[in-house]
């Protein structure tokens, strides 16, 4: 017969008794111990229940359907066996594996994410170079040693540094690309971080107001926005060059 809900008010009988009555009447119950994200649950269940009726079971308690769950006892159970089958007995661990359909939607890929990002900053209407925090940097003016620019011109990346450009805390930056080590310097007074090409996410770029030659350039260093290294003051005629080195032509498929 069918196995009743594992929950019953009443207590199992003793032991003596329930080797007779209670088994053949199917209702023999085993004490499991479910495992699942760290949570440890209690569960009674019946020994001639179905591992398919004891993954229903974990989804009443973890909310985990069951077809994205893994439920392991010495490797993975068979749905269609009992337990009494399968050789359950009490204090068995179940192991559960899996993640609820939230988790699998939080984790979107980073290159998604990344590129939903960009959508976003797209369509926020105002230009970059209007909000507050380029604002800070932009009103500074434009460098005294800021690299000449050359309009409607696409140039190769030039071999000495870029030179004569801010960050966004107003400091000078220079960015040297080193093309044979695949990494791209950047460089303040106080120190230069070396990143790989490949850890770097994104490059966006926007031109600078009333100064349509030069632009400003963000780098993504990490998962979201917060991780963009802006620079300022990037002369137009490289800005195509640095993201076909930093992003690499082959990641436009």
């Amino acid at each position: 017969g069918r196995c009743p809900e594992a929950e019953e008010p009443r207590d199992p009988p003793p032991a003596s008794v329930s080797n007779g009555g209670e088994a053949e009447s199917g209702k023999e119950l085993v004490e499991l111990k479910v495992i699942w994200n760290k949570n440890k649950y209690d569960v009674k269940f019946c020994l001639d229940g179905t591992g398919a009726e004891l993954k229903q079971k974990i989804h009443s308690l973890t909310g985990l359907p069951p077809a994205m769950q893994k439920v392991m006892f010495k490797g993975l159970l068979p749905e269609e066996k009992t337990l009494r089958e399968i050789k359950i007995t009490n204090g068995a661990k179940i192991m559960v594996v899996g993640s609820t359909i939230n988790d699998v939607l939080a984790v979107n890929t980073p290159k998604e994410a990344a590129q939903q990002e960009v959508k976003a900053e797209e369509n926020k209407k105002e230009p970059l170079c209007r909000q507050k925090q380029h604002r800070k940097v932009l009103d500074k003016g434009k460098p005294d040693d800021v690299m000449p620019s050359v309009k409607g011109v696409q140039e190769r990346l030039p071999t000495v540094p870029l030179s004569g450009m801010y960050n966004k805390s107003g400091g000078k930056v220079r960015l040297t690309f080193k093309l044979e080590q695949d990494q791209l310097w950047i460089g303040t007074k106080e120190r230069t971080e070396k990143l790989p090409m490949g850890s770097i996410k994104n490059v966006v770029s926007e031109p600078i107001e009333g100064h349509e030659d030069y632009h400003m350039m963000a780098f993504q260093l990490g998962p979201t926005e917060a991780s963009y290294y802006w620079v300022y003051w990037v002369p137009t005629q490289y800005v195509d060059a640095i993201k076909d080195t930093v992003l690499g032509k082959w990641q436009y498929f």
